[in-house]
C-alpha cells in the first residue's frame, strides 16, 4: 500500500448473546449496542451470525411463519435504529432469510440510515435473490463488496472462510480494503487457537484487516466463547476480545481506499482523520478456566433462557455430583441449588457427611430424605433380587427427584460424566433422569482435575473451597451393594480415560487403541462396552458440549447394528 489512498474508520463488534427464537429481544439487543457503538464514535457495528434470530435456529429454519418474522425484525431494526440516531452507522446484522421457493438462507443485512442497503447470503447454502422488501443489492451467487466513507468492504459469514475456494478465493481477486466476518462458532477446548491461526492467514490471502466477530451464551447443548478477533492485513493479530465475557470490542483501523470494483457504493468520500483509541489483546484462558467457564455458561443459559428458576440434584458426597453442584453454585447463586442425600442400607457414613460438608461450602439448599423405606416395600412386592435390586435404588432415587422437580418446579441435573455414559454405567430412570447433565461431555480424569482447579481459585481469593477433599480423593462408588465400587467393574478410570479418548474422540478404533500399547482383552471389552450402550446413550438428557466428539452432537451411531472391531 505504499502508493496507496489511505483512511481511517472505526469498527465496532458485538459479542453478545441472543436468544434463539426472541426476535423482539434480540432486535432491543441490537438497539442497546448500536447506542453503545454511537457512544464510542464507530463508524461500522458488525454483529454475530444469524444474531436477529439467535443460532442456531435448526428446524424453525423450515417454518416459513419463523423465516417471515426474521425478515420484518430486519426491516423493523433497520428503521428503529435511524429514528434512534444511529442511522449513519454502517450496521452488518445476521437473520434468517428464504428463497423465493421458500428455502431457508443464513443471511446478514447490511444496514444504513434506516435501509438494508445489501445483504450478503452464505455460500454454503442455496443462493438466490430475497424477497422484494430488500431493493438494493442481494449478493446471490456472488461475494459482496461494498464501499462506505471510502473503503471497499468485503463480507463473509463464518463456514465461508473455512474453505479455500469460494468466497475466500472471490474475496482475494476482488482485493477489498477490510473483510468482516460475523459468527457463531460454538466452543470446543482449544478451538480458540484453530480460530486464530484461521483469521491470520484468511488476512494474508485477501491482503486486507479481517474482523471476526463471534457470539457469547450458550443454546441447548452448544456454548459459545466470544473470542472474537481482529488481523492484520500480515495477519498479526491486532485486538483480540476476552472469551466468555458480553461487550462491545471497538478497533480504529488505517484502510486502504478505493481498492476493489464494489457492488454498491454506500458512500464514496473518506472520512477526516480522527484521533485513534487504544485497543487492547486479551490474554487466552488456561484450559481449566475456559472448561469450567463454557460448564458454568452452558447450565445457566439452559435454565435461564427456558425459565427455570431453580435446580436440583441428588448429593451422594461423591465427586461427580459435588462438581455439578459447585457448577450450579457458579451459574445461578447457592439461593437457587437445591441438594438432597437420598441415602440407603449401603450408604457410608462419610458419603452423607460429605454431602453436608459440600452444601456448607457452597451454601446452597439441602435437605435428607431416607429411601430405604420405599426400596424395602418396592422389593417385597417384585421379589428382585441383584443388579434388578441394585437399580431399585437408583430408580427410587431418581423419581424421588422427579417428584420434588414437579412439586417445587426445579430443574434436575444428572451428575453423570463422559466415561460413565461411554461404558453404560448408569441406570436408565435412575442417576440418568434429569432436564439437564452439565458434564456428560467431562471425562472422569478431568472432573477431578477440574474440581481441584475449582478449589485452587477458591483458595487464591481467599474463599472456601466448595469440593470437600475428600470427596476427590476417596475411590468412586455407587453404594448400590456392600463394598462396592467403580473398579468391580472398569478399570481404574485414569486407564479407562486413555481408552475412551483414542476409540471415541480420535475414532481411531481397536487398532488405535492397541497401537497406544493397551491389552487386547481390555481394549475388546471397553469398545464392546462402549458400543452397546448407545440406545442409554439416546435416552440421557442435554448436556453442555466442550469437546469436537461429544455425545448426542457429534457421535451418534446405530442402536442397532451387527458391527464389531476386529483386531
Amino acid at each position: 500500500m505504499r502508493n496507496q489512498a489511505i483512511g481511517q474508520l472505526r469498527i465496532a463488534m458485538a459479542q453478545i448473546n441472543p436468544t434463539v427464537g426472541d426476535l423482539a429481544g434480540n432486535s432491543e439487543l441490537i438497539s442497546e449496542y448500536a447506542s453503545k457503538a454511537s457512544a464510542a464514535g464507530a463508524h461500522v457495528l458488525l454483529f454475530p451470525e444469524m444474531v436477529i434470530t439467535g443460532y442456531p435456529v435448526e428446524d424453525l429454519a423450515l417454518r416459513q411463519t419463523f423465516r417471515e418474522a426474521s425478515k420484518a425484525a430486519v426491516l423493523e431494526v433497520a428503521s428503529s435504529l435511524d429514528n434512534q440516531g444511529f442511522g449513519e452507522i454502517l450496521a452488518v446484522i445476521g437473520f434468517l432469510d428464504a428463497t423465493a421457493d421458500q428455502k431457508p438462507l443464513n443471511s446478514v443485512a447490511l444496514v444504513y440510515r434506516g435501509e438494508v442497503v445489501a445483504t450478503y447470503v452464505k455460500h454454503h447454502l442455496p443462493n438466490y435473490g430475497v424477497f422484494d422488501e430488500f431493493r438494493n443489492f442481494v449478493s446471490g451467487d456472488r461475494s459482496l463488496v461494498v464501499r462506505f466513507h471510502g473503503v471497499d468492504i468485503g463480507i463473509a459469514i463464518c463456514e465461508d472462510i473455512w474453505l479455500d475456494n469460494g468466497p475466500v478465493a472471490e474475496l482475494t481477486a476482488r482485493t477489498p480494503g477490510l473483510v468482516l466476518v460475523p459468527n457463531g462458532s460454538p466452543y470446543e477446548l482449544a478451538k480458540e487457537d484453530l480460530r486464530q491461526l484461521l483469521v491470520r492467514k484468511r488476512a494474508k490471502d485477501i491482503g486486507a484487516p479481517l474482523a471476526y466477530v463471534n457470539m457469547t451464551g450458550a443454546q441447548d447443548d452448544l456454548v459459545f466463547d466470544g473470542d472474537s478477533i481482529v488481523a492484520a492485513a500480515n495477519g498479526e493479530i491486532i485486538a483480540r476480545a476476552p472469551q466468555f465475557f458480553d461487550g462491545l470490542m471497538v478497533i480504529d483501523l488505517d484502510l486502504a481506499l478505493g481498492t476493489s470494483a464494489p457492488d454498491i457504493v454506500i458512500s464514496q468520500a473518506p472520512l477526516e482523520t480522527y484521533k485513534k483509541i487504544t485497543h487492547g489483546i486479551a490474554h487466552p484462558m488456561t484450559d481449566l478456566a475456559q472448561t469450567w467457564q463454557a460448564l458454568v455458561i452452558g447450565l445457566r443459559d439452559y435454565a435461564e433462557k427456558n425459565n427455570f428458576k431453580s435446580v436440583i440434584l441428588g448429593l451422594s458426597g461423591g465427586i461427580d455430583s459435588a462438581i455439578v453442584a459447585a457448577i450450579a453454585a457458579d451459574a445461578l447463586g447457592p439461593d437457587r441449588v437445591y441438594g438432597v442425600g437420598l441415602p440407603s442400607r449401603y450408604s457410608s457414613d462419610h458419603s452423607l457427611f460429605d454431602a453436608v460438608e459440600l452444601a456448607k461450602n457452597i451454601g446452597l439448599n439441602f435437605r435428607v430424605i431416607e429411601i430405604e423405606p420405599m426400596v424395602s416395600v418396592f422389593l417385597s412386592q417384585l421379589g428382585l433380587t441383584g443388579l434388578a435390586e441394585e437399580n431399585v435404588q437408583a430408580r427410587i432415587r431418581g423419581t424421588t427427584l422427579m417428584g420434588l422437580s414437579n412439586q417445587e418446579g426445579h430443574l434436575v441435573l444428572a451428575t453423570g460424566n463422559k466415561s460413565e455414559l461411554a461404558v453404560g454405567y448408569s441406570t436408565l430412570y435412575g442417576d440418568a433422569v434429569g432436564g439437564f447433565a452439565p458434564i456428560k461431555d467431562l471425562f472422569k480424569s478431568d472432573v477431578w482435575a477440574l474440581s481441584k482447579w475449582r478449589n485452587s481459585q477458591a483458595i487464591k481469593h481467599d474463599r472456601r473451597p466448595p469440593i470437600p477433599i475428600r470427596s476427590i480423593e476417596k475411590e468412586p462408588s455407587a453404594e448400590l451393594r456392600p463394598g462396592q465400587k467403580d473398579t468391580d467393574s472398569l478399570p481404574d478410570y485414569l486407564i479407562l480415560d486413555q481408552i475412551l479418548r483414542i476409540y471415541i474422540d480420535q475414532d481411531l478404533g481397536l487398532s488405535g487403541v492397541l497401537a497406544a500399547g493397551f491389552d487386547l482383552e481390555l481394549a475388546t471389552k471397553i469398545i464392546r462396552m462402549v458400543d452397546a450402550a448407545e440406545y442409554k446413550r439416546r435416552q440421557y438428557p442435554p448436556g453442555t458440549k466442550i469437546s469436537k466428539r461429544a455425545f448426542g452432537k457429534d457421535r451418534r451411531l446405530p442402536i442397532t447394528s451387527g458391527w464389531r472391531e476386529h483386531n
